[in-house]
């Protein structure tokens, strides 16, 4: 039990550094904040996905109020990209990545603590999914962007995927560092070919602009 729990909190601090410096980044690359709206956009990109878990488990206070290291964690994440915003920004491709592996990693995270704490399968996969895209959301919504997640692309799919891999091995006994590095790695792999190849999620079959409201 020591050894998950240990192993949760790694790729949450993990999780919680992508997310910040991607966050930060996209502060400085499309909304040109200083440095308290680099850091802060950082620090909620970051710890959305977090708080908005522990609230739905009722793990009060979430683990952003009760443990430091997050807001550590994350605040260290803004401030590196204050710092080196101008190299940084100039590599668009470092945005998708940490994006991807904040996705990656907070999806795994988030369905092996609803399974901890007694969750079900599904209700696991649910949480995992929502862990993974709420920091995104946030962070787009408060850039005035329409939130990745809502969009066609290969966003929440791959987390989707990540969090049953992860639940599958739970639920089978063989959760571990292998079944969360192998779950995390299948959705990093998954969203960043979606980006590669402009692959979208599935759309309605009636086609753009073919169907009108209100007529038969």
């Amino acid at each position: 039990m020591t050894g998950s729990v240990t192993l949760l909190l790694v790729l949450d601090l993990l999780g919680t550094f992508a997310f910040a410096l991607n966050g930060a980044l996209t502060a400085v690359r499309a909304a040109n904040l200083d440095i308290v709206g680099i850091v802060t956009l950082g620090m909620v990109t970051a710890l959305g996905g977090g708080i908005l878990r522990d609230i739905m488990l009722g793990d009060l206070p979430p683990a952003t109020f009760s443990d430091w290291r997050y807001l550590a964690v994350a605040a260290a994440g803004g401030l590196v990209v204050f710092l080196l915003a101008r190299q940084l920004t100039r590599i668009l491709p470092v945005i998708l990545v940490l994006d991807a592996a904040g996705l990656s990693l907070f999806a795994v995270t988030g369905a092996g603590k609803a399974l901890a704490f007694g969750l079900g399968p599904v209700q696991a996969v649910i949480l995992g999914a929502l862990t993974a895209v709420g920091g995104g959301t946030l962070r787009d919504v408060l850039t005035g962007r329409v939130p990745t997640v809502l969009r066609s692309e290969l966003y929440a799919i791959p987390a989707i995927l990540a969090a049953t891999m992860t639940v599958i091995a739970g639920q089978s006994g063989s959760y571990g560092a292998a079944a969360a590095i192998g779950a995390a790695a299948l959705c990093f792999t998954v969203r960043l070919l979606g980006v590669r190849f402009s692959l979208d999620a599935p759309r309605p079959p009636t086609g753009r602009g073919k169907y009108t409201a209100g007529r038969d």
